[in-house]
């Protein structure tokens, strides 16, 4: 089986699946629930369809029992849809992706308030020395105290 095919199937199982959800699955258990993903095995048998679930702990268990009971049914308008000799088995999977986005995007929000407040603190702030210390082309090089010239870079001769 080639992987192209391969896509191509779990995308018809994705798209055959969510509208599934959204027109034929009346179960009161079901939640908003979006399909993210669907992957089959090389050999066609086993597919897993990935879910994420708009709502608490509680709406993604009563969403996942819902997704559980109706597999049977998904499973037989999947098969129909696709046309294959052996209608793959189904298996759902809460897709954590999205929730580990929206934690990332917490900690990216924490840290640029962070940033801001740091950025307000330092205003007014004045720097300590010159406020540019290096030295530009063409200006003329001042020897510090205590310097003195050489002609030998570092070297003494012994």
């Amino acid at each position: 089986m080639d992987a192209a095919r391969a896509r191509k199937l779990a995308d018809r199982i994705q798209q055959v699946v969510a509208e599934m959800l959204e027109r034929r699955i009346k179960d009161p258990r079901l939640g908003f629930v979006t399909v993210t993903d669907a992957r089959i095995t090389a050999d066609l048998r086993d597919a897993t369809v990935f879910y994420t679930v708009f709502g608490s702990d509680a709406e993604r268990a009563d969403s996942a029992a819902a997704l559980e009971s109706a597999t049977g049914v998904i499973r037989s308008e999947v098969g129909r849809q696709t046309g294959l000799r052996h209608t793959p088995t189904l298996t759902f999977t809460h897709d954590p992706l999205p929730d580990s986005a929206k934690h990332i995007d917490g900690l990216l929000a924490e840290a640029k308030a962070r940033d801001d407040e740091i950025a307000k603190r330092a205003e007014g702030a004045v720097h300590a020395g010159e406020a540019d210390p290096y030295r530009k082309p063409g200006e003329p090089e001042s020897e510090e105290i205590g310097d003195e010239p050489s002609d030998h870079a570092g070297y003494s001769a012994t």
